[in-house]
């Protein structure tokens, strides 16, 4: 199916296709993000690749997409094909070169490693949302309101709406995990414009979210079946 189709570019996690009537079809891979070998969801390298892992990604992020959908959040969500691993989107701006957005439930992982010396690992936040430049070259820096403005990448306004956005996403895939007495730790999300309309883009899995069994650390694949497992045991 993908032969059909014009390669756009080739992702770390997903190989991007151009597709008829402003729609991307996205092939999902096994690779993950991470260093030296280990699972980091806010890593910008390719660490490690986990058999089954895409498809995994896949049926996660189709279960979360429908979650959304059924709250009355837009995303850009088309349809998905498992048998073919891939899932077609709506075609949409991201801001400017991509920026991604991150909601901390806890302090871990990078934001420790930058405030370790004012809070304990593990210390719940309350919703930090922070963002980052999508550059691999200069690590994603984070940037500000203000930087966000001075680059004209997002005015305030705008700003304000993603933060509002990703808290009341990141509340119901929070909830979602809680049936399944998991807790969401962090979480990355991409924003863009279908048009004129500020939706939910990428996907919504394993490889960008940490979460915690009982306060450890559920490795990627492991949480992806217990949360695909819900939705056998409900079918």
């Amino acid at each position: 199916m993908m032969n059909q189709y014009p390669l756009l570019y080739k992702g770390k996690t997903k190989d991007v296709y151009q597709m008829p009537d402003n729609q991307v079809l996205l092939r999902f891979k096994d690779d993950v993000t991470g260093t030296d070998g280990v699972f980091d969801p806010g890593a910008n390298t390719v660490g490690l690749s986990i058999s089954g892992m895409g498809l995994a990604n896949l049926k996660m992020s189709l279960h979360f997409f429908q979650l959304l959908e059924e709250a009355g959040i837009k995303t850009h969500f088309v349809s998905a094909d498992l048998n073919q691993g891939t899932m077609v989107v709506k075609a949409a701006r991201p801001f400017g070169k991509g920026l991604e957005v991150i909601c901390r439930r806890r302090a871990v992982g990078s934001f420790i490693r930058r405030y370790g010396a004012y809070i304990d690992s593990g210390t719940p936040l309350d919703d930090y949302v922070e963002m980052t430049i999508k550059d691999d070259e200069r690590g994603d820096p984070l940037i500000t309101k203000e930087g966000l403005a001075a680059l004209h990448i997002l005015d305030e306004a705008r700003y304000e709406e993603l933060v509002q956005l990703t808290k009341r996403i990141t509340a119901v895939i929070a909830r979602d995990l809680d049936r399944l007495d998991l807790e969401l730790i962090d979480i990355k999300y991409e924003f863009g414009l279908a048009g004129e309309e500020l939706v939910l883009m990428d996907e919504i899995s394993a490889g960008n979210m940490r979460v915690w069994d009982e306060s450890a650390s559920i490795e990627a694949l492991a949480l992806a079946q217990r949360v695909l497992e819900k939705d056998i045991k409900n079918a």
